[in-house]
């Protein structure tokens, strides 16, 4: 029976796919083939019949092949037959995906073409009705077309009731399996891009219901453009007193009608979901006053009310002077004796339009009183700028009408510059101690297995600890494991060598701690953190919002993605902390940067590690004291033999050619973290650290706060003012007695900051920005920031020719030219942090306004991101040939943004993984 059953299923997908192929060449043969003949492209516009059957062809080339596959199965049936196998060659192809991808998302412009070319052209529509008469099952064109869209979830039904009558044992059963999980795939695909259609054909039909409700309105219907509330309002005009208006707000325009009520209440029908009548009054009368688009209207707050308040009484105390003027003049003609009757005439008349004119800048004045309920609209035109006033029946209708349309205004300057990127989940990190708080966080550029892993370091002062993020499939965290005893303040990728080398010479005795230098092999060059040319990618962005992550996608789309990451705080910021970390809230998981509330770590003497024995002991551990900048001299080797220390830190003598062979872990990138106490902790791979031991540590007489890979060198700035670079040393792994060292600073105006431009090292110390040459070390050039050189470099981000630069607890960002350093450009994130801020309680609006500063940047696909005190995440084109805007995104966070970062997503992430 169950081998019956599963032939009768196999025939009916026969049967069904037969009939599914029959349609697509009709559409083929019956229309899109005499659409494109040339004596019928009067019937319809050439570029019109390409859009309404495009990828048909591709479809049903597709499916005739897949047909003959399931006849040919059909036909030479038997016990074992397998189908899971044609189903997984079939729905695994990228091609087929892209397809009915490409399908769905065209769906509405074909629906669309459809009905242009039927207005345009009456016998289009006479085409269509003989089209359908002559086609075999009588189908319409429209009927047609969904088919694609029907087809794909028929699939799963098929492939479930198969799976239903197959024994696992079968050999079909596995591939049943995978022939399931594929076509899910597809389906959930379709159903997105489907829903996303939907959601477009319902708003433009109300849109358009909307239009017909309007007495005078015209072309109201535009692309992307959404209906979103509408308000009954009462505008209050300085002459002629109150009237009845309507506000319709749509996604990039607000119109204002006169109002005619037919009854006494709102009427909303909740029958119809899909017109008009659910979301407008549609029982009363509208005439359009007028409509503005929305980038040219603002609400008038704050200073602005002041202001024209203010500028209304000079107004008022002018005409009183005037009035009072024209009086003394009138006087003054009295006694003329010549006759005078026109002057009088003109007297009367100019003191009557000053009265007019002084009646009704008081009564604004009045008006202007504002209570809870009103609101003051300011439009720009040609010929100035014009002011309305409107009152709302109750103060939550004016909130809620504001927020909408100011989250409006911002979502439109974002399309304007076509990015905005897309919230799609949070993703909980486990906190193992309370007080926890992230400092900062880097992707890992290892080998296939680490590769697209974010490394998330918190502490709560007395822990150091590692939350491991696997980005291959879907975020998840893997691990979160203790490495140290003390703050994580920094973390850097540190990318392996090339597999392709010449040889090297170890360094002589007398030169220890010198560079050693390659032997003509230009591919022994590192290969970059990250690669430059990787080409356009869509993003996602995570950022950390209280003891979770949070990811969001862009608009644009390309073939690799990046993932920004941003990481938030909830802690109070009027807790004072020795390394400006703050005291967290219990409830909440903080996070803090390297300089929390930017003042400098104090240096601590090394200290022992209480983590483990195993760290303890180790022979990497290699304690850096006294003068950075002399040489320390290693064990001369007087055997003749030469002397090589392995990346684990013990040495081995031998020969020459013996100890060149080079250590196959030199090839694996690795990841330094910094902590507060002065230590480094390198480590290989993701694996090291689940095993709680690192490849190398180095310990130093001040806290780490930053460490930078850049021309085969590590540089690691530390809180006591010193530069250090490390170096490879001939065994081609980083030797920790072979770097030098530097003084840029002073213990109380270390290095806060280091960036790679152009080539060169840019290192933030104090308010100026030192521009190094890597190999010599020297300074080329020292740029100042600003005029108060209390404040220090915090944030510095490298993009393209320009450098951004921020500085302590400043909420201006400045662009630099990246080689003759002049300033470009300067932004102040004050206006729209107070714009997202809008709708918070107001001791929030001003605890977070006194304190506002930029704390984090970023730069990822064409954006600037800006991560700041208040939680607020903003993005700027970087880009953009005109002045762009910067924009909040719409997820924010109660505290400190602490660190933003990016990663390239692998191949097989799912851009569908489960959303919240």
């Amino acid at each position: 029976p169950g081998q019956d059953m599963r032939k009768h299923v196999i025939m009916t997908l026969l049967d069904t796919e037969q009939s599914y192929v029959e349609s697509l060449r009709t559409l083929m043969q019956g229309y899109m083939k005499p659409l494109k003949q040339p004596e019928n492209s009067l019937l319809c516009d050439p570029s019109l019949v390409d859009e309404i059957f495009d990828q048909i062809p591709e479809l049903l080339e597709h499916h005739e092949q897949f047909l003959e596959q399931i006849h040919d199965c059909v036909q030479n049936w038997h016990e074992k037959q397998k189908v899971g196998d044609l189903l997984v060659q079939s729905f695994s192809k990228d091609v087929l995906v892209n397809i009915y991808s490409a399908y769905i998302d065209n769906f509405l412009n074909a629906k669309d073409a459809v009905r242009i070319a039927k207005e345009a052209r009456p016998a289009f529509m006479k085409f269509l009705e003989q089209s359908m008469r002559e086609n075999k099952e009588k189908q319409a064109l429209s009927d047609l077309m969904i088919k694609p869209v029907q087809r794909i979830p028929r699939y799963e039904l098929l492939v479930k009731d198969l799976l239903k009558h197959t024994p696992e044992d079968h050999p079909d059963h596995p591939f049943l399996i995978d022939a399931q999980r594929n076509i899910k795939q597809v389906a959930e695909r379709i159903n997105k891009g489907m829903k996303s259609a939907e959601e477009v054909e319902r708003n433009a039909r109300i849109v358009q219901e909307i239009e017909s409700h309007i007495e005078g309105m015209e072309d109201l219907q535009a692309p992307l453009r959404r209906f979103l509330r509408q308000e009954m309002v009462v505008e209050v005009k300085a002459v002629g007193g109150k009237k009845d208006r309507s506000f319709f707000l749509f996604t990039d325009l607000l119109v204002c009608t006169t109002l005619k009520r037919k009854s006494g209440s709102l009427r909303r029908s909740s029958m119809s979901l899909y017109t008009a009548a659910s979301v407008i009054d549609t029982a009363s009368k509208y005439k359009l006053l007028w409509k503005l688009p929305l980038e040219d209207v603002d609400i008038v707050k704050g200073a602005s009310q002041a202001t024209n308040r203010e500028s209304i009484q000079k107004s008022i105390c002018r005409l009183d002077e005037d009035l009072s003027t024209l009086g003394q003049v009138s006087k003054l003609s009295e006694t003329l004796s010549f006759p005078h009757q026109s002057l009088d005439d003109v007297i009367k008349d100019l003191m009557a339009a000053i009265h007019r004119e002084l009646a009704e800048k008081q009564s604004l004045s009045f008006s202007m009183a504002f209570p809870p309920n009103k609101v003051e609209l300011s439009t720009t035109k040609a010929d100035g700028t014009e002011s309305f006033i409107f009152e709302f029946p109750n103060p939550d209708a004016r909130l809620g009408f504001e927020q909408a349309f100011e989250d409006a205004k911002k979502k439109l300057a974002s399309s304007k510059n076509c990015l905005d990127p897309e919230f799609l989940k949070a993703i909980p990190i486990m906190k193992t101690r309370s007080g926890m708080q992230f400092s900062c966080a880097s992707p890992s550029h290892g080998s296939p297995e680490s590769s697209h892993e974010v490394w998330v370091c918190n502490s709560d002062g007395y822990v150091g600890q590692v939350c491991l993020l696997s980005i291959r499939k879907e975020p998840t965290v893997e691990a979160c494991i203790a490495v140290c005893s003390a703050r994580i303040l920094c973390i850097a990728s540190v990318p392996g060598l090339k597999r392709a080398y010449s040889c090297f010479f170890p360094p002589s005795p007398r030169h220890g701690r010198e560079r050693a230098e390659p032997v003509g092999s230009p591919s022994s060059e590192p290969m970059p953190a990250q690669p430059e040319d990787a080409g356009p990618q869509p993003c996602l962005h995570i950022s950390i919002s209280g003891s979770s992550l949070e990811l969001s996608e862009p608009v644009d789309g390309g073939n690799r993605e990046l993932v920004p990451f941003d990481s938030d705080d909830t802690d109070d910021e009027s807790s004072p902390s020795p390394s400006g970390t703050l005291q967290s809230q219990a409830s909440h998981s903080t996070i803090s940067s390297s300089f929390g509330n930017e003042e400098i770590p104090s240096c601590k003497e090394a200290t022992a590690e209480t983590t483990s024995s195993e760290e303890e002991q180790e022979p990497g551990f290699m304690p850096i004291t006294g003068t950075y900048g002399q040489n320390r001299h290693g064990e001369s080797p007087t055997d003749g033999r030469a002397l090589r220390r392995s990346s684990r830190g013990s040495f081995t003598r031998g020969s020459l050619e013996d100890l060149l062979s080079l250590d196959p872990e030199a090839h694996q990138s690795s990841m330094w973290l910094g902590t507060e106490d002065g230590c480094i902790h390198v480590y290989q791979s993701s694996d090291n650290i689940r095993n709680r031991k690192n490849s190398m540590k180095m310990q130093h007489a001040a806290a780490v706060m930053c460490i930078l890979y850049l021309d085969n060198q590590v540089f690691v700035s530390l809180a006591n003012g010193e530069l250090v670079a490390y170096q490879r040393e001939a065994g081609r792994f980083w030797d920790p007695q072979n770097s030098k060292s530097l003084s840029l600073g002073s213990p109380g105006s270390p290095i806060t900051k280091m960036v790679a431009v152009a080539g060169k090292l840019w290192c933030g110390c104090q308010n100026r920005v030192i521009v190094l040459n890597t190999t010599t070390l020297a300074q080329e050039h020292t740029l100042q920031v600003g005029q108060d050189g209390g404040r220090s470099v915090t944030c510095m981000v490298s993009a393209g020719t320009g450098v951004w630069v921020a500085l302590q607890s400043s909420a201006q960002v400045r662009l630099y030219h990246a080689t003759s350093y002049e300033q470009l450009a300067e932004a102040d994130i004050t206006p729209p942090v107070h714009k997202m801020l809008a709708g918070s309680d107001a001791i929030i609006r001003q605890h977070k306004a006194a304190c506002l500063r930029i704390t984090a940047l970023l730069v990822c696909k064409d954006l600037l991101w800006i991560g700041t005190s208040a939680g607020v995440v903003l993005t700027l084109a970087v880009s953009a040939k005109a002045a762009p805007a910067l924009v909040g995104l719409s997820q924010g966070h109660t505290g400190h943004v602490r660190f933003l970062t990016a990663i390239e997503l692998p191949d097989g992430f799912d851009l569908l993984f489960p959303l919240p």
